[in-house]
């Protein structure tokens, strides 16, 4: 496709405008990061893994009712996304302990929580993203408190059907990370990426970790693991 006006460039994706307003053309790169960009890489084929497999599982959720941003896939790395207002808050699903929970509160890595847990996190980069409770997303003018509700039923939505869709796939969604946007119309609609880089998956019978956490801790095998991941949602036969 012809190169449109850059609108944005993060870690992971560049944004461009389109001919119509209300649509944005989305290129997904090959560039991995990890601590809040301290640790930079490539994890070659990421790109057109991470759009194919958003793709794939955005359509997935509108079909369960959940509004999304997607439009149409233009290519195996371009999408074409509604232009949303993105709320600077990252909501994190838990469903077992890992990562920084873990750290944070000295619970074994792989024990299985009650109930599905919902963090909130600001989106600033020069503050590392920190937790925030609702009362701090509220003062700090971060979100409405109409909105923090519809925020976490949205999530809690994405997680019963997410946990469905990956456990047909022999996988565990340990964990997970959602970003939201506001359409014109004021609606709030999943924006971002679902993708072994915002998911923490699991092989469900050895455990095995096949998603960005072997970028951040070294454990090799990188490629593999996000091609292990997408060949099996697309049907694909599970080791």
């Amino acid at each position: 496709m012809a190169e449109e006006t850059l609108l944005y460039e993060g870690k992971a994706k560049k944004v461009f405008a389109t001919s119509d307003p209300g649509v944005v053309r989305v290129l997904y790169k090959d560039d991995a990061t990890a601590f809040n960009g301290e640790k930079r890489g490539t994890i070659v084929g990421k790109g057109a893994i991470n759009n194919q497999m958003s793709n794939l599982l955005f359509r997935y959720l509108e079909e369960h009712g959940v509004p999304t941003h997607f439009v149409e896939e233009v290519s195996e790395r371009e999408t074409l996304v509604r232009k949303v207002e993105i709320i600077p808050l990252e909501v994190v699903v838990r469903n077992l302990a890992a990562g920084s929970f873990s750290k944070r509160f000295g619970i074994e890595e792989g024990t299985v929580l009650e109930r599905p847990l919902v963090e909130f996190y600001y989106k600033n980069d020069a503050l590392g993203d920190p937790l925030v409770t609702d009362d701090h997303a509220f003062i700090l003018h971060l979100a409405t408190e109409k909105d923090l509700a519809e925020l976490r039923r949205l999530a809690l939505a994405v997680n019963h059907l997410l946990v469905q869709r990956f456990r047909e796939a022999g996988l565990i969604l340990v964990d997970f990370k959602l970003e939201f946007g506001r359409l014109p119309s004021g609606e709030l609609v999943l924006a971002d990426e679902i993708s072994p880089d915002t998911c923490r998956l699991w092989d469900e019978r050895t455990r095995e970790k096949l998603d960005k956490d072997r970028f951040r801790r070294d454990l090799g095998g990188v490629e593999e693991a996000y091609q292990e991941v997408w060949a099996r949602l697309k049907g694909g036969v599970a080791r």
